[in-house]
């Protein structure tokens, strides 16, 4: 006679390995022992089972995950000069890699011939998304002159990100955004409407800050855009998450994933105003700069590998791994081929491109999912009380929050609760290599602060 595997133990549940668990403490307090209490104010079980996950809103969080398996590998160019910068995107394509970041910097369009930059390169067929620092309008009128065809890729151009870390926003930004989106209706996977998380990560916020800021940034897109007389389901179609991916792997997961969720939840808001499909979010994920160190710098490669898995796990559409060298040199040949390999790696040998959303049936991540996004979405309500993403920028409300995040990060590695592998522990070397290849922020005159770009190994690197 078959019996059930395990038959010959009795029923249990989670109440019952918490008495247990209650015993062997000998008189220690459970919470304070076994439970883990994140920065971000969220509370971690040591142990979860099919009972935490009964709630009908964990079915609804599967639902906003779906999306097709495989992701592009998407590596970022820096411009340096037409000739150089076409070969650079050539050899990218050639070695793997099935989309590109490209950015100017502070060159200025109108002195590049795209022409020469873009030789060889059928942005029909092999997608660019460029960086354009404010002139986005310039770069699509210079490709109607020289390209007869609808492109793939779309603009990584968040001018909001840009507001709040140069208090510089032209004031036709969102009027020549909304004629960018209008020419390219046609071209269906050219997206003009990027809402990036990096402005927000780099400064320090945790990771449910990250998201309640990025989708406080991303109603205000849907609200100036449509005041500018774009239709909803227009925007929507258009829109494309650029999210940084930090080293804490289970939240990073929770955070890509709580995107999706809420982003649904607000358009499902949105769909009570007019009949429109909800469109899933596009995400773009790049890997930290916030946490490269230019000591034991080989460490990057690996916090690096941990963000991309991350990443992939939690769904991203597309996926930029920075070179492990970027903060203090030119990333040379071998670097960009290690980067972009980290993503070939991940779908070629660990197959992570075959599984729609790998993280579900994990009730942990399950949870940790939910808790993420309710907490994010608490936050959210907060700033649109106080009138949305930019007013609350306005009264320094996002600033605080982020610096108080910061601040904490920073205690815990100073303190040695937080480990950061060759930073403030298992050093190897102990000489900084180099500057980074940025230039700083500089304070104009404004009445609000900005946002920095920091990186939090920089305090070890002395």
């Amino acid at each position: 006679m078959d019996l059930p595997l395990f038959s010959e133990f009795p029923a249990s549940n989670k109440n019952t390995w918490k008495q247990q668990a209650l015993k062997d403490l000998k008189g220690k307090d459970f919470d304070a022992t076994l439970l883990w209490k994140v920065d971000d104010g969220i509370v971690v079980e040591p142990y979860y089972t099919e009972e935490d996950t009964e709630n009908e809103i964990f079915g609804q969080i599967r639902q906003a995950q779906t999306k097709s398996p495989e992701w592009a590998n998407q590596p970022l160019v820096m411009f340096e000069n037409e000739k150089e910068t076409n070969a650079t995107i050539i050899n990218h394509f050639e070695k793997g890699a099935q989309a590109i970041t490209l950015d100017f910097g502070n060159k200025s369009i109108g002195d590049v011939p795209l022409s020469r930059l873009l030789h060889g390169i059928k942005l029909s067929e092999r997608p660019v998304y460029f960086i354009t620092h404010h002139q986005a309008l310039d770069l699509l009128n210079g490709l109607d002159a020289v390209i007869p065809y609808q492109m793939k890729g779309g603009l990584l151009e968040d001018g909001l990100a840009l507001w709040m870390t140069t208090g510089h926003l032209p004031s036709s930004h969102f009027r020549d955004l909304a004629e960018i989106t209008k020419k390219q209706q046609e071209a269906l996977h050219f997206r003009t409407i990027c809402v990036s998380s990096h402005a927000f990560h780099d400064a320090g916020a945790h990771i449910v800050q990250e998201l309640a800021f990025t989708l406080a940034s991303a109603i205000t897109y849907v609200d100036k855009l449509t005041d500018e007389g774009l239709p909803l389901d227009l925007v929507m179609e258009k829109l494309i998450f650029s999210v940084s991916i930090g080293t804490n792997y289970f939240m990073e997961i929770a955070k890509l994933r709580a995107l999706r969720y809420l982003w649904r939840r607000i358009q499902e808001a949105w769909g009570t105003l007019g009949t429109f499909t909800i469109e899933p979010c596009y995400i773009h994920a790049q890997t930290s700069y916030f946490y490269d160190a230019t000591i034991t710098s080989n460490t990057n490669m690996l916090r690096a590998t941990t963000e991309a898995m991350s990443a992939v796990i939690g769904g991203c559409n597309a996926l930029t791994v920075r070179p492990y060298d970027e903060v203090f040199r030119k990333p040379d040949e071998f670097s960009d081929r290690i980067a972009r390999n980290i993503s070939v790696l991940l779908s070629e040998e660990s197959y992570l491109d075959k599984v729609i959303d790998p993280a579900a049936g994990s009730y942990f991540l399950e949870n940790l999912t939910l808790s993420v996004s309710e907490a994010a979405w608490e936050l959210l309500l907060e700033i649109e009380n106080k009138g949305g993403l930019m007013a609350a920028f306005e009264q320094n409300f996002i600033q605080n929050q982020i610096d108080a995040a910061f601040q904490k990060k920073l205690k815990d590695l100073e303190e040695g609760k937080r480990t950061m592998v060759g930073v403030n522990k298992f050093r190897f070397d102990e000489t900084p290599l180099a500057f980074e290849n940025h230039s700083p922020n500089v304070q104009p005159t404004t009445y609000f602060k900005l946002l920095e770009r920091k990186r939090i190994s920089k305090i070890f690197e002395k």
